[in-house]
C-alpha cells in the first residue's frame, strides 16, 4: 500500500517494487540474470523463451554497465600508458620508478570507470523502467564505449567542446 498525501492507493506491483523494472515488462517464471558478459552475437532481440540475454532488475543493469565501463576504460588507459612508455626514450635510470606508471594509469583508470558507470548504468535502469522497456545485455556494453568515448573527446582543448 502506497500512501500519497491524504490517499492511499494499493497497487499490486511498483515500478521499483523489489528493485525490477516496472511494468509490463516483468520477468519470465523461469528467469534467471544472466551471466556477466551473456552478449548474445546471433540477434539484438532476445528470442529465447527465459529471456537469457536480457536484463529486468536496475541492480543488473548497473552491475552490467560499471563491469563494461570498467574493462573497457582498463583496456583504453593500459595501451595508453604502453603506448607512451614504448614511444619515449629508454633509460636505466628511469626504470626505477616506470613499474608505477602502469598501475597508476590503472587505479585512475578504476576509480574514473566507477564513477561514470555507476552513473550511467543507474540511469539507464531508471530511464528502461520508466519507459517500460526490457534491456538487452548489449546496451551496457554499449554504453561502456560511449564512456570511454566522452573521456577521449573530453581530453582534447578544442574550442566549445566538451
Amino acid at each position: 500500500m502506497i500512501k500519497i498525501g491524504w490517499f492511499q492507493h494499493q497497487h499490486s506491483y511498483c515500478g521499483l517494487h523489489n528493485g525490477t523494472m516496472a511494468l509490463p515488462n516483468t520477468p519470465p517464471e523461469d528467469y534467471e540474470t544472466p551471466r556477466f558478459p551473456s552478449l548474445n552475437v546471433q540477434t539484438l532481440y532476445d528470442q529465447t523463451g527465459d529471456k537469457r540475454y536480457t536484463l529486468y532488475y536496475i541492480l543488473d543493469v548497473w552491475r552490467f554497465t560499471l563491469l563494461w565501463t570498467l574493462i573497457i576504460y582498463a583496456c583504453f588507459h593500459l595501451g595508453a600508458v604502453l603506448t607512451a612508455m614504448f614511444t619515449h626514450g629508454w633509460k636505466k635510470s628511469s626504470w626505477r620508478y616506470l613499474w608505477a606508471v602502469p598501475v597508476i594509469y590503472l587505479v585512475i583508470a578504476g576509480l574514473e570507470a566507477v564513477m561514470a558507470g555507476s552513473i550511467v548504468g543507474l540511469v539507464l535502469g531508471a530511464v528502461y523502467s520508466a519507459g517500460y522497456y526490457e534491456m538487452n545485455t548489449w546496451i551496457p556494453c554499449t554504453w561502456g564505449f560511449i564512456n570511454v568515448l566522452v573521456l577521449i573527446i573530453s581530453s582534447f582543448s578544442i574550442q566549445g567542446g566538451l
